[in-house]
C-alpha cells in the first residue's frame, strides 16, 4: 500500500486499544515501553478494570505513551436503555466507575454506547432511558473533569447525524461529545456527513475499515474483515472533512490485532494514510 504525502491526518496523536495487544510474555511496563518503539502514542483501556492503575499509570509516565481514554466495559451487559431498572442502575454505576478510573490514570474520556433498540425496547423509550441515564452521570463527569464520548456502533439507536447531534444538543454540555467510529458508519452511510454535521461536538475518532461487498456476499459482520485502507472508507475525503471542522484530536485504531509484528504493520498502515 502506498501515499503520496501532502499534509498529515488531523490527528494530533495515534492510539490504540489495549485489547488489540496479544504479547502475554510482556510486563505492562513493557507492553508501553514496545507501543513506544512502534510509534504509538496512547492506549485505551477498558473499565472496570483489574488492571493495577498505579502500575499503568508509571508505565505510562516512563514510555511516554499516553492514556487518553478509557472505554465502558458494562454498556453492553448493562445498557442504560434495558427494560431492567436494576440493570440500568448497574450501568449507570459502571459508568461512574469508569470514570472514576479514568480520572486515576488521566485520562481524559469515556467510551459510553448510550441504549440500544430491539424487540423489548422502543426507539422512543430507549431515547428517554438515554437520556435519564446521562442526567445522572453529568454530574459524575463534572467532579471527575473527565468527558463523556458517545460512540455510534449497531445499536439501532442514533442512526443519523442529525439524530445524533440532536442528541448532544438536548443536553448542551462541555462534557458530552461523539466518539466518531468511522468503520461503524460505513454500513449505511458516510463518515463525511457525520463530520459535516457534528463537527466540534466531535471529541475522539476511532479508525475502522469496513467493505461492502464482503457484507453482501458472507454477512454484514464480514465487512470489517478487511485491512485499513484496503476497504470502502475514502480517507481522503474523510481527511479533508475532520481538517474542515477542525479536528485535531486523537485517533485510535481499533482492527484486529496481535503481536509486535501486526501491532507494527497496523502503524505502518496508519501512517500511509496520513498523505491521502
Amino acid at each position: 500500500m502506498t501515499a503520496t504525502p501532502t499534509a498529515p491526518l488531523p490527528f494530533a496523536r495515534i492510539s490504540l486499544k489495549w485489547s488489540m495487544i496479544e504479547a502475554p510474555e510482556l510486563s505492562i511496563a513493557e507492553t508501553f515501553a514496545m507501543l513506544a518503539e512502534l510509534g504509538y502514542d496512547g492506549v485505551e483501556i477498558d473499565a472496570p478494570t483489574d488492571m493495577p492503575l498505579d502500575e499503568l499509570r508509571g508505565a505510562s509516565a516512563a514510555s511516554g505513551v499516553a492514556l487518553p481514554g478509557v472505554i465502558n466495559a458494562r454498556h453492553w451487559s448493562h445498557p442504560l436503555s434495558s427494560p431492567e431498572a436494576e440493570t440500568r442502575a448497574a450501568g449507570v454505576q459502571g459508568m461512574i466507575a469508569a470514570l472514576e478510573t479514568a480520572r486515576t490514570i488521566g485520562a481524559e474520556t469515556v467510551l459510553l454506547v448510550p441504549g440500544a433498540v430491539g424487540p423489548e425496547v422502543s426507539y422512543a423509550t430507549a431515547w428517554d432511558r438515554a437520556v435519564a441515564g446521562l442526567e445522572q452521570l453529568l454530574p459524575h463527569a463534572e467532579r471527575t473533569g473527565v468527558r463523556i464520548a458517545i460512540e455510534n456502533v449497531w445499536n439501532n439507536f442514533l442512526l443519523s447525524p442529525l439524530e445524533a447531534a440532536a442528541f448532544l444538543d438536548r443536553f448542551d454540555h462541555p462534557l458530552l461529545g461523539w466518539y466518531l467510529d468511522v468503520g461503524n458508519l460505513l454500513r449505511n452511510g458516510y463518515p463525511t456527513d457525520w463530520i459535516e454535521v457534528l463537527g466540534a461536538r466531535i471529541t475522539r475518532v476511532d479508525l475502522k475499515e469496513f467493505s461492502r461487498a464482503k457484507m453482501d456476499a458472507e454477512g454484514p459482520w464480514k465487512g470489517f474483515d478487511v485491512e485499513l485502507g484496503e476497504g470502502d472508507c475514502d480517507w481522503a475525503a474523510v481527511n479533508a472533512a475532520l481538517r474542515g471542522v477542525g479536528y485535531s484530536g486523537w485517533a485510535s485504531v481499533e482492527v484486529p490485532g496481535g503481536g509486535r509484528a501486526r501491532l507494527a504493520e497496523i502503524r505502518e498502515r496508519v501512517e500511509a494514510l496520513r498523505g491521502l
